[in-house]
This record gives structure tokens, sequence and C-alpha cells, in this order.
């Protein structure tokens, strides 16, 4: 009796291990990457994207205009206030500009490691425009000043930040010379076992084509996707079927998510309602627009 007893009490004990390890098991298999799209805190377009890994790391993407610093700077004082990575998808500065400010000004503010893949100062000169040229002049003199310089992405260059997988499938692409600071822009795959996230920046027609033809096209295909060039001008419509995503990230103000240009909606030159229509045409589960607020994604 006394061996039964041992035996029987051996086999609880095994049953408890496992269920516990299954338990575990169930709760790693459920935790996943929260990914913000911050609103504008002005009235024009601009891209800001702050990432949350399981283990409390912190990246972002852009992170808009000088007059988004702000907001943003509080945003991540709530994370902790230190970005252990952070992604300039390319030199305009309605995606830069806040990171200046906040190079410039700190607040106690710890970032890690800075990316992109941007172009140099005589490509700038020779296909920029004088604003453009303007503010990516400014932006190097804040990197400079802060002493610190932007890591160079490569084509196929893989990341990896607590679980998260970074895969870089576009980079700049100085060839390309018709919208040519936009078609510059960088592109990244963000995933873990749970979702991924492809994001696009201001990318156009041109590197959108040249995306399909690259090596990493197979690479593309994601849960979420960020709407090129905020929604409108950007990849083509072949390019999003591509993709197949079930969600889509809008980095969009209501002026735009409506083209309207003071006349109502519609009256714009934009092309916001064209791609819209796209997007409606397949099956999206929802879609996440900056001028709703700020979205959360778990």
């Amino acid at each position: 009796m006394k061996h039964f007893l041992l035996l029987l009490m051996a086999i609880f004990v095994l049953l408890a291990a496992i269920q516990s390890a299954e338990g575990a098991a169930v709760d790693n298999a459920q935790k996943t990457f929260t990914l913000w799209q911050l609103p504008s805190q002005t009235p024009s377009q601009m891209m800001s994207y702050v990432i949350q890994t399981v283990h409390k790391k912190v990246i972002v993407i852009d992170g808009g205009r000088a007059g988004d610093a702000a907001y943003l700077a509080e945003f991540l004082k709530g994370l902790g206030n230190r970005v252990n990575a952070w992604f300039v998808t390319h030199p305009h500065d309605d995606h830069f500009c806040a990171l200046a400010e906040l190079l410039k000004n700190p607040q106690g503010l710890r970032v890690k490691n800075i990316y992109g893949s941007l172009p140099d100062a005589a490509w700038m000169e020779q296909w920029g425009d004088p604003g453009e040229k303007a503010s990516f002049k400014q932006f190097s003199q804040a990197i400079e000043k802060a002493r610190r310089k932007v890591k160079d992405l490569s084509l196929g260059q893989s990341l990896r930040i607590d679980g998260i997988r970074i895969e870089v499938l576009g980079v700049k692409n100085t060839e390309i010379t018709r919208n040519p600071i936009n078609n510059s822009s960088l592109v990244l795959r963000m995933a873990d076992a749970k979702k991924s996230v492809l994001f696009l920046g201001d990318i156009g027609f041109e590197g959108g084509e040249k995306l399909l033809k690259n090596p990493y096209a197979d690479r593309l295909p994601s849960d979420y996707v960020q709407m090129a060039h905020h929604g409108q001008n950007g990849v083509s419509e072949a390019f999003y079927r591509h993709v197949r995503p079930a969600y889509c990230l809008w980095p969009t103000p209501k002026w735009l998510w409506d083209n309207d240009n003071g006349g109502g909606k519609g009256s714009g030159r934009w092309r916001t309602l064209e791609v819209r229509a796209w997007m409606d045409k397949m099956p999206i589960k929802k879609r996440y627009v900056m001028c709703e607020g700020i979205c959360e994604i778990k």
C-alpha cells in the first residue's frame, strides 16, 4: 500500500508539471509585440509608429514633424524613456523632424541605435526641392551635434530585437529620379510568431514595382500593411494585392482621408478615395486611420 501511495503521488506531481508546462507554452504563444499608430499633433500628414516588445523594449519608426515631438516625448516617457531602435524611412520633415527635435532636447530620452537608408547630401542637393534640402540639412546637423550616426541598412538584412524579426525589404533607390525622395523609402517587415507588419514609408509607384521584382518579393505578404504615402499616390493596387493584408494602417489626417481641399469630400487632387476603393475590394478585416485617434494593436 505504501509503495502504491508513493507511486500515485509521483503521478500527480508529474501531471501537475505537464499541465504547468503546457500552460506556460500557451501563455508564451499568446504574447506578441504591441504597436501604436500615433495621431498627428498638427493639421498636416505625418507618420509615427511605436512598438513595444514582450520584454518592454521600444522601437520607433519615424516619429513625425517637429510639432509632434512633445507628444512623442511624453509617450516614450510612459514606456521607460529608452528606445532600443529608431528607424528613419526617408528624408522628409513629416517623418524625421520629431527625432531631430528630441536629439536637440532629449529630456532624459536614451536612443540606443538609429537606423536608415538615407541618400547622401550630394544626391539630395541634386534631386531635392528647396524645402527638402533645407530639412535634410537641419536633420543632418542635429545628428552631428548629438554625436550620433544613422546606421545604414542593406537590402536583405535581418535584425532581431526581443523576438521580433525585422527584415529590410527595400532601401534607398537613388536611380529612381521620379518622385525621388519618396521612392527612396526604407521598407521594413516586422514579425513574430503571432503577427507581421509591413512598413512602406512614402514609397511610390516606381519603388513599389521595384520591390515586386526584387529577390525578397515573397517576403512582402503581411497581416498588416502601412499604407504607402499616407494612403495616396503610393504603390499600385497590384502591389497591395500581392501583400494580401488583413488589416490596413492609414497614417492619414481627416482632410487627406476624405480628399478634401476645403471644398468637401472629393474636392482635392489626392488619390485617397481611389486607394480606399482598392482596399474595399479586398478582404480587409479592419482599417486603423490616424484621424480617428491613437491606435493600439496587440
